[in-house]
């Protein structure tokens, strides 16, 4: 089983580029503080890093 993170909209997409209103998207946030939990997987962490300014990731202790 995969590394699992979790993942938290802190910044508000108003002032961002769309490509990254859409990346933030992808990740399955909508509003502020809004928050979900994926797989750590290459793709997902490359979304994440585009949007490091927008959200807050935490890693979530093996199950």
């Amino acid at each position: 089983m995969a590394q699992k993170i979790r993942i938290r909209l802190t910044g508000s997409v108003i002032g961002a580029l769309p490509k990254q209103r859409a990346t933030v998207r992808s990740l399955g946030l909508r509003k502020i503080g809004s928050v979900n939990e994926l797989e750590a997987t290459p793709a997902v962490l490359g979304m994440v890093r585009v949007v490091s300014h927008l959200v807050s990731v935490e890693e979530l202790p093996g199950v």
